[in-house]
C-alpha cells in the first residue's frame, strides 16, 4: 500500500478520541477520513474538532464516500457486530474494540463474514513480548502458576450510563468489561485453557451483571491460575504474576503499563541466564493503543488482518463465558461445555434479581 491507511471511526465517544490520538502520533501513517456516530451532532462535533473531512450517521455511506482501508469501531459493546458486518460487506478491514461481541454465537457469526481484529493493547507493550521471547526460548521453563488480578473501583455513578451493567448492552459486569485485558494477556502467555471453576457475585452495585468474579483457571500445559475481577476495590491495581520452573516474572499497574512496571526473580541456579536474556529482552514500548495500532497499520499495509486476530480473540471471549457459566451453575466447565452461555453471558441467569 503507498501512502497512509485510510481510516474510518463509528462510535465517537471517548474512546474513539483515544483511537484518534494514538493514530495520529505515528507518523502519518495512518489518515482518518471519517467519523460516524448514531447521533449527527456528536458525529460533525467530533470530526469539527479533530478536523476530518467526513461526518454523518451511515456508515456504508461514508465508506462509499470516503474509501477507508480500515475501520475502528468504538461503539458501547452493544453495538459492535452491526458496524463490524457493514464494513466487511464493504470490502473494509476492521478492528473492534473490547469486547468484540457480547457472546460467542454472536463473535462466530461476526468471524463468518470476514476476519477482523479485536483491541486488547497489553499484548503489544515490550514487557509482554520480552515475557513471550523468554518463554518460547526455553530461559523460563515450564509454567506453574499465575495470578491476574484487576481490582478497579467503579462508584455507582458509573453506571448512571444506560448501556453500563446490563447484560443486553454491556454483555457482563467487569469479567466482560474490565478483567478482559488481563486476562487475555494471561491467555497470550499460558496459551489454552481447558477448565474453570468460578464464583460471581453482585456485592455493592446497582447493576443487572456481577460486580465480582474469581476463577480458578487449568491450562492445556499444566499451569493453573487464580482470575479475581473487581469493581468494588477502592486502591485499584492490575496485576499478572507468572511462576515458571526457573523465574517469576510479575507486572503491577492500572490502566497500562511500561518497562518500569515489569519485575522478574530467577530461581535459584538461574540467576545468570535468566537475568541476561531479560535484559537483552524487547524494551521501550508501553502498553497502550499505540503499540496495537503500530502493528495494525502494518498488516492492513501489507493486506492482513489487524491483529489481534479472530482465533486468540475467540479464546479470551471464552474463557469470559466461562467464568460465567461455572459461577452461574455451580460446576466445573470446559471451553465446549458452554451450553446457553454460548448465546449469552448471562446465559440460564445469576442467582440475583435484576436491578
Amino acid at each position: 500500500m503507498s501512502g497512509p491507511v485510510r481510516v474510518a471511526i463509528v462510535g465517537t465517544g471517548g474512546i474513539a478520541r483515544i483511537h484518534l490520538e494514538a493514530l495520529r502520533e505515528l507518523n502519518d501513517r495512518a489518515l482518518v477520513v471519517a467519523a460516524v456516530d448514531i447521533d449527527g451532532d456528536r458525529a460533525r462535533s467530533f470530526a469539527s474538532r479533530h478536523g476530518i473531512a467526513h461526518a454523518g450517521t451511515d456508515l456504508a455511506r461514508a465508506i462509499a464516500e470516503t474509501q477507508p482501508d480500515l475501520v475502528h469501531v468504538c461503539t458501547p459493546p452493544g453495538a459492535h457486530a452491526g458496524p463490524a458486518r457493514v464494513a466487511l460487506a464493504a470490502g473494509a478491514q476492521v478492528l473492534v474494540e473490547k469486547p468484540p461481541a457480547l457472546s460467542l454465537a454472536e463473535f462466530d457469526a461476526l468471524a463468518a463474514a470476514g476476519p477482523f481484529g479485536t483491541v486488547f493493547q497489553h499484548r503489544f507493550g515490550s514487557g509482554a513480548r520480552r515475557l513471550r521471547s523468554l518463554l518460547d526460548a526455553g530461559v523460563l521453563g515450564r509454567p506453574l502458576l499465575a495470578v491476574c488480578e484487576t481490582s478497579w473501583y467503579r462508584p455507582q455513578e458509573y453506571y448512571d450510563v444506560p448501556w453500563r451493567g446490563r447484560w443486553e448492552t454491556e454483555g457482563g459486569g467487569p469479567t466482560m468489561g474490565h478483567g478482559i485485558h488481563q486476562m487475555d494477556l494471561l491467555l497470550a502467555v499460558l496459551g489454552d485453557w481447558t477448565e474453570v471453576c468460578a464464583v460471581a457475585r453482585r456485592q455493592a452495585r446497582r447493576v443487572d451483571t456481577e460486580d465480582v468474579s474469581l476463577a480458578h483457571v487449568v491450562f492445556d500445559s499444566g499451569a493453573v491460575a487464580t482470575v479475581v475481577n473487581s469493581v468494588v476495590s477502592p486502591r485499584e491495581e492490575s496485576r499478572l504474576r507468572f511462576d515458571f520452573e526457573h523465574a517469576t516474572v510479575e507486572v503491577t499497574h492500572l490502566y497500562g503499563y511500561s518497562d518500569d512496571n515489569w519485575r522478574i526473580a530467577p530461581a535459584p541456579g538461574h540467576e545468570e541466564r535468566v537475568a541476561l536474556a531479560w535484559k537483552s529482552g524487547a524494551s521501550g514500548v508501553s502498553s497502550g493503543h499505540r503499540a496495537q495500532f503500530d502493528e495494525v497499520l502494518a498488516a492492513v499495509a501489507r493486506g492482513a488482518p489487524p491483529p489481534v486476530e479472530v482465533a486468540e480473540a475467540r479464546r479470551t471471549l471464552a474463557l469470559v463465558a466461562g467464568i460465567y457459566a461455572s459461577a452461574f451453575t455451580g460446576r466445573p466447565v470446559g471451553p465446549g461445555d458452554l451450553g446457553p452461555f454460548y448465546h449469552s453471558m448471562q446465559g440460564s441467569g445469576p442467582p440475583w434479581e435484576m436491578a
